[in-house]
């Protein structure tokens, strides 16, 4: 645990397109981490990457000195420039050993996230390890690490109510539109092609919603986006949304639109006297929906600002419950510190039967090589059984011994 470090660039220091500056594609990061592996003779690395945090945890017997961070910073993103570097260094957050573990521990827990509880981030951690392991940027140390803090991860969500209460505006919005029990042959109209709505129909194609009709701006991102998530759908321009021919049940929108996308105008026309309620889930900022609209249709409002009232007591909700949390937490660090000393000896020891099979050869072919000659074949049969039963056994009772002084 001595060797193992994490180098952290997060939300908490940095602004997100900066964080964003070191992310690594999938094509480069076999080259890019090998390089860094071997430039700065690391054991090991693994790299993690999510919205708002950028993670390197590494295996490294060095100190992690200015130096180092410096050789490291280079390495690791080679068109930053001195001053650049500089700034990072004193930026980013550094981990060793025991607080190592922890602050990985609680990152895989959303304990230390953007939005508490956010349960996807234990699937970013796995799924960052497996590549890496794969790519063999990985050994024993953070292996055991990752194993670990996946046990913790899934603990934290089992046995508290941290993750229970959904926070994020998507999920609230679709808790919310599932409450009013709309069929699943209901008719969407979609408006914007980015990341909220990507989440937003994610959520609906998985609970057997497929009816959709999506209005973006460019009409490539809103066939790009179809294609994306594998729907059947219909992508259309956002200039056709006054001429929709079809009829609809839900609409959701969310656009960077300085200016109302859906106004009495255009509502009135993609109504055509549809007397039927509708519901209308605006997630943009500033809204995409004329509110006015409310006062002489039959139409259910979903907007961010209900829907932040309702985040926050979750939050305060998610928040009455690290304490909880953090009991478990300092539990399975002291449970690690345990395994990873009973590896320790486990890797200690795993040299042992190579030393003790040169110290056999020796013996055979040079200090008591004159002996062995006089021996008849039944009785060297005899001390080759022997010796070999002693290189399978030794190992066990020093083994024993030691981790009993060390456990």
């Amino acid at each position: 645990m001595e060797t193992l470090h994490i180098i952290a660039l997060t939300h908490r220091k940095l602004e997100l397109d900066e964080i964003g500056k070191f992310h690594i594609e999938d094509t480069h990061l076999e080259s890019r981490l090998t390089r860094v592996k071997e430039k700065l003779q690391l054991s090991e690395i693994m790299y993690l990457s999510t919205c708002n945090r950028v993670e390197i945890i590494f295996s490294s017997k060095d100190d992690i000195s200015l130096n180092f961070l410096y050789k490291f910073f280079s390495c690791f993103k080679e068109d930053l420039s001195s001053e650049e570097i500089n700034r990072i260094i004193n930026i980013a957050e550094i981990y060793h050993s025991k607080s190592a573990v922890e602050h990985i521990f609680k990152v895989a827990a959303s304990l230390d996230s953007l939005v508490i509880g956010e349960r996807e981030i234990i699937t970013q951690v796995r799924k960052s390890f497996e590549i890496c392991n794969k790519l063999n940027l990985t050994g024993d140390v953070i292996r055991l690490l990752i194993q670990r803090t996946i046990n913790f991860a899934k603990r934290i969500y089992t046995e508290s109510n941290i993750a229970k209460n959904p926070v994020s505006v998507v999920s609230l919005a679709f808790r919310k539109l599932l409450s009013f029990n709309i069929n699943e042959d209901s008719n969407f109209i979609i408006i914007g092609a980015g990341k909220t709505n990507k989440s937003m129909l994610k959520f609906l194609y998985k609970h057997s919603y497929n009816n959709f009709t999506i209005y973006n701006r460019s009409l490539q991102n809103a066939e790009n986006l179809i294609k994306s998530l594998g729907l059947n759908s219909k992508a259309k321009q956002l200039n056709e949304l006054a001429d929709n021919k079809d009829n609809f049940d839900v609409i959701i929108t969310c656009t960077s639109s300085a200016n109302k996308i859906i106004t009495q105008n255009i509502y009135s026309r993609i109504l055509k006297g549809d007397t039927k309620k509708k519901i209308v889930i605006d997630l943009a900022i500033p809204g995409d929906f004329d509110t006015n609209i409310i006062k002489d249709n039959n139409v259910e409002l979903i907007d961010i600002e209900s829907l932040k009232k309702t985040a926050k007591k979750n939050i305060q909700i998610r928040e009455k419950e690290l304490d909880k949390c953090f009991a478990i937490l300092q539990e399975q660090i002291e449970e690690f510190i345990s395994i990873d000393k009973e590896r320790k000896l486990e890797r200690a020891f795993h040299k042992l039967p190579i030393t003790m099979k040169g110290i056999t050869s020796k013996a055979y072919d040079e200090v008591f090589a004159k002996d062995l000659k006089s021996l008849d074949p039944k009785s060297r049969e005899v001390l080759d059984n022997f010796v070999s039963y002693l290189e399978k056994k030794y190992i066990g009772v020093p083994m024993k011994l030691s981790k009993e002084l060390l456990l």
